[in-house]
């Protein structure tokens, strides 16, 4: 059985960190491309930022770059999401997802990923 399960979200301050981690089971992790996405009310999800699946190299959404990074512990089963520099707009549900794909448009994409997590509230406040 496939599971995806964040953790890590909360309520932080404007200008502090939070990490967020997924972890995988039920299928081969390290084969997979790990994205990241979020969700703010009444908006569509938006693409944060994906590790792809061997070269670990990792693509970011323009609104995150310079503030938040993605790491993955294949032997956890397991990607981070560290997120600093919080903003108010950074408040969302925030998901991880996988695929098999590595092409970078591709990743942008909510539909080429055929797994999902059930997401972790971030709250930023002032």
């Amino acid at each position: 059985q496939v599971q995806l399960v964040e953790s890590g979200g909360g309520l932080v301050q404007a200008e502090g960190s939070l990490r967020l981690s997924c972890v995988v089971s039920g299928f081969t992790f390290k084969t997979y491309t790990m994205g990241w996405f979020r969700q703010a009310p009444g908006k569509e999800r938006e693409f944060v930022g994906a590790i792809k699946w061997g070269s670990g190299s990792t693509e970011y959404g323009d609104s995150v770059k310079g503030r938040f990074t993605i790491s993955r512990d294949n032997v956890k089963n397991t990607v981070y999401l560290q997120m600093n520099s919080l903003k108010l707009e950074d408040t969302a549900v925030y998901y991880c997802a996988a695929t098999r794909s590595f092409g970078t448009r591709i990743l942008l994409d909510t539909s080429n990923y055929d797994y999902w997590g059930q997401g972790t509230q971030v709250t930023v406040s002032s």
